[in-house]
């Protein structure tokens, strides 16, 4: 039996940017809030610090070549980077994936996840009381897609960038963020087959939103990544909400939620009916570096039940999985301020990665 292909995603956030210097002060990275966390009730498991690759700079090839080597060594097939354009040729946190493709190295598979979304200060700042704007996305019609395009076609004829049937895999972050997407992608479908490609594999991100696969299969998407965590939270108990809203506004805890409940909800069978699904490995969560009291926690996360979620998904695609059911997505390699993460810590060590590589082996 094939081995499913194991796809991470990649936090290209941790070198400093003059947005981020104007905006947060100077040298600001995702490092600045993972750094000062503090555990906020008893038994939680803050700061979380790096081990092996300790707190890395993006900018140095070194660091990005000891990820790629660590990702291979446990059987991950590649990185997803997560890709920032806003429009009329705007584009933030790029130098790393840029310098990975200038460069050549390191020689290990990628592809990109588009994260069309504007960006506000309540993603960074716990202590912001008013949601305020930062940098906004936009959609520019037919000039703006084209020049998106030729932006990240050299990336496309990579030899190292990821395809599925013959064509570079991109995932769009939120499919029905904006009205002509289907122009959007008629646009970079007509553009791909110029250059010589066979066209573009689109892959649509949802948030558990099993109801929108069809929707997306409509709009033209090859596949859909299902993420269910946001889902699973939703359909807690009443019970739990009632001890939540207590814990939260009596003794200002965060949302807590259990890791071993939610992660069996994770990738449910449903899913897997449908073929043109590729299923989501949650490495966790714990969103208080950036949100303070105001985030949501996944308690009961360790190696174990991590081993436990991946094991049920493998299992799922032996039992139900056709199509693309073996393009499996981690949620994350290394989003480290939403305590979503493979690498390293000192806590843990490398056994999050073994108890994946486990599974793979076994499968």
């Amino acid at each position: 039996m094939t081995k499913p292909r194991i796809i991470a995603f990649y936090l290209p956030q941790f070198h400093p940017i003059p947005q981020n210097d104007e905006w947060w002060g100077k040298g600001f990275t995702e490092w600045t809030n993972v750094g000062k966390a503090k555990p906020l009730f008893p038994g939680h498991y803050q700061p979380k610090v790096p081990a092996d690759l300790g707190y890395y700079d993006l900018r140095l090839p070194e660091v990005r070549e000891a990820q790629a080597d660590l990702a291979k060594q446990y059987g991950i097939t590649g990185f997803c980077y997560w890709h920032y354009w806003f429009g009329n040729g705007k584009e933030l946190l790029d130098k790393p994936f840029k310098d990975v493709l200038k460069l050549g190295k390191p020689d290990f598979p990628f592809c990109l996840a588009w994260a069309n979304e504007s960006w506000y200060a309540k993603l960074w700042d716990k202590d912001t009381s008013k949601d305020k704007l930062l940098i906004e996305q936009k959609y520019g019609g037919i000039d703006d897609y084209t020049e998106h395009f030729y932006s990240v076609l050299p990336a496309f004829k990579d030899k190292r960038y990821l395809t599925q049937d013959g064509k570079p895999i991109f995932v769009i972050y939120k499919p029905f963020e904006f009205a002509d997407i289907k122009l959007f992608m008629e646009t970079w479908d007509t553009l791909a087959k110029k250059e010589g490609l066979d066209g573009i594999f689109w892959v649509a991100h949802l948030f558990c939103n099993d109801s929108k696969i069809d929707d997306c299969m409509k709009m033209g998407f090859n596949a859909v990544n299902v993420n269910d965590a946001y889902k699973t939270s939703a359909e807690y108990n009443i019970f739990h909400k009632a001890v939540n809203l207590i814990l939260r506004k009596f003794f200002r805890f965060p949302y807590i939620l259990d890791y071993r409940k939610m992660s069996k909800k994770f990738a449910p069978a449903t899913i897997f009916e449908k073929p043109n699904v590729c299923p989501t490995i949650i490495t966790g969560w714990d969103h208080t570096p950036r949100s303070g009291k105001k985030g949501v926690v996944m308690s009961h996360y360790n190696p174990e039940t991590f081993k436990t979620h991946v094991h049920d998904v493998f299992e799922k695609i032996k039992k139900y999985g056709h199509g693309y059911n073996d393009i499996v997505f981690v949620k994350s390699w290394n989003e480290w301020g939403e305590g979503n993460y493979l690498e390293p810590d000192l806590k843990y060590g490398k056994q999050f990665l073994e108890a994946l590589k486990s599974e793979i082996d076994e499968y």
